[in-house]
């Protein structure tokens, strides 16, 4: 296994102690949402946004991309204490020693930080968690944007960038030009004194499938790192430029599909390993609607730009219609699919997917509260996964793919399912859990995905970055910061595990690593955007205000 060149900063304790807020739960709700609504220190003209903008009009009126960042997340080298924060604590010891550890993961690249390793649990074999992966890395950006340290960000980007260009095979077959790298590693030759990148696109993972993520996560991250700066000359660089469009051209290209969704293969996203999720997976679905969506803020509006915005803008219409019509589930369209009639054919089917009602599993009926709703794992011809997703259902708030009202309901339903969903450890992946025949059957007997444990059902912390991004937008910084209040009572303790089994998320995970970098981000980013919520703009898309909500339905998005 090749090494990772990795250093240290010379300072790995927060900035300005002093300064720094501790207790970020002695602010109560009307004083968070006067931080959130505090307007930025930069002059604003009262013109909208190019992110005000209504989808309807991106394809008549495109403003060109400088629009992007009329209004930008403040970002002060500060660590917790950011731009809006008037208290002053000291540090909690679980933020400094985060903010330790997460700098002990830094990579670096002919002596610039690229990336964070995945993970430092030297008591383990490290397999390929001695990469730097795209997906992991999200969080860790995000933390370091929010501290105002944007170069390791910027390294990365380019540096993906550059390894997307690279020829792709796996076994004979060649992959599409804009197939991003699942992860890379920095190998040193102690020969020749000399650093390359090794990159993975998934010929080397469990399963040989390549990451439909990576190039969406890519993308968002570009947005942020836009956003957060105010600086547009690196999404404006023809090579960014091309890169996306690379991504798009994929992701766009006509095909067999009667859905706007992505077809996609089992272990794609973020569940990596055989789980079930080959189909139309919400985390895929919910990743490409806000790529999408801040694709049309990063391209340039030239002849290819604005071809592209099209037809980003044609697709966003009908991907969104699918998903809230036909993924979104409540108490009322339980009832609606529970009383289907099958084998309708004509264009006037209500069971469109025929769908058979005896397929409905009997814990969902127990699982849906009266108030509430969210988006089922799965939907394509005569199948439907019920099951619930964390990472789908918080982008699709964030990106505004959710109504407000569904948005509330996905809220009202975690609310609801404390115990199920978040337990004694934020948070659960996926719930419920795959067991008995069924576990031998979707998962081929994975001895990696038992019964709440890993993808099937494990509670993982790093997910806490984006419950509490989709708190902060939906009004609900309570549920945030009890979630945060139960990952600092172990996390630090614990020595940053990966993962947690147990129905309620109480024991380390029997495989994980400790030290996971995406778990140390996670926690990171979860702290600073619940003290300054503006940095929220950062991985928050307004829903399009022209748009018409699609569904009136819902008996538990009436309040």
């Amino acid at each position: 296994m090749a090494p990772v060149i990795m250093d240290v900063y010379s300072n790995g304790s927060v900035k300005n102690p002093e300064r720094v807020s501790n207790n970020i739960f002695q602010i109560d709700d009307s004083d968070f949402l006067r931080l959130l609504d505090r307007p930025r220190p930069i002059s604003m003209e009262r013109n909208r946004s190019f992110e005000e903008k209504s989808i309807n009009e991106l394809s008549s009126t495109l403003s060109p991309l400088h629009f992007v960042d009329h209004t930008f997340s403040p970002s002060v080298r500060s660590s917790l204490n950011t731009p809006r924060s008037n208290h002053c604590f000291a540090p909690h010891p679980v933020f400094t020693d985060a903010w330790q550890a997460l700098r002990r993961s830094l990579v670096y690249f002919r002596r610039q930080p690229v990336g964070t390793v995945a993970a430092i649990d030297h008591s383990s074999d490290e397999l390929n968690y001695d990469q730097v992966f795209l997906r992991d890395f999200v969080p860790s950006a995000l933390a370091f944007l929010m501290n105002g340290e944007p170069e390791i960000v910027k390294n990365f980007i380019l540096k993906t960038l550059r390894l997307q260009s690279w020829e792709k095979k796996v076994d004979q077959f060649k992959l599409g030009e804009g197939v991003m790298p699942a992860s890379f590693k920095v190998f040193h030759d102690p020969v020749r004194n000399y650093e390359t990148l090794i990159a993975d696109f998934g010929e080397s993972a469990i399963g040989r499938v390549t990451p439909v993520d990576s190039g969406f996560w890519w993308i968002i991250l570009l947005r942020a790192y836009t956003k957060s700066t105010g600086d547009t000359s690196l999404a404006e660089m023809p090579e960014c430029q091309r890169g996306m469009r690379l991504i798009l051209s994929l992701c766009l290209s006509e095909g067999f599909d009667t859905f706007p969704t992505l077809l996609c293969a089992d272990g794609c996203c973020m569940i990596d390993r055989r789980m079930g999720v080959y189909g139309y997976p919400i985390e895929i679905q919910a990743l490409f609607f806000m790529a999408l969506r801040c694709a049309l803020l990063l391209l340039k509006q030239d002849d290819e730009g604005k071809e592209l915005a099209e037809r980003i803008a044609k697709r966003l219409h009908a991907l969104s219609y699918h998903m809230q019509s036909y993924f979104w589930l409540d108490m009322k369209q339980l009832n609606d699919i529970y009383r289907y009639k099958t084998e309708e054919y004509s264009h006037t089917a209500v069971n469109k997917f025929n769908v058979m009602p005896d397929s409905l599993p009997d814990w969902v009926f127990d699982f849906m509260p009266s108030r509430g709703g969210y988006f089922i794992g799965n939907v394509s011809p005569a199948k439907m996964d019920f099951r619930w997703f964390c990472l789908g259902n918080c982008v699709a708030i964030l990106s505004s793919l959710a109504t407000p009202e569904q948005s509330s309901a996905i809220m009202d339903l975690i609310e609801s399912r404390w115990e199920e969903l978040v337990g004694e450890m934020p948070l659960k992946i996926c719930y419920p859990t795959l067991e008995g025949h069924e576990w031998r059957i979707v998962t081929g007997c994975d001895p990696k995905n038992t019964r709440w444990s890993y993808h099937n059902g494990g509670s993982w912390p790093v997910l806490i970055w984006l419950l509490t991004a989709a708190c902060i937008k939906t009004g609900r910084p309570q549920i945030a910061r009890r979630a945060i209040e139960l990952a600092e009572s172990r996390l630090s303790k614990d020595n940053w595990p990966e993962y947690y089994d147990g129905k309620l998320g109480r024991y380390i995970g029997k495989q994980a690593r400790k030290f996971q970098t995406w778990s140390i981000a996670g926690y990171l980013v979860a702290k600073m955007m619940l003290e300054d919520p503006s940095h929220l703009g950062m991985i928050s898309l307004e829903e399009d205000k022209q748009r018409k909500p699609l569904l009136k339905r819902s008996l538990s998005c009436s309040h």
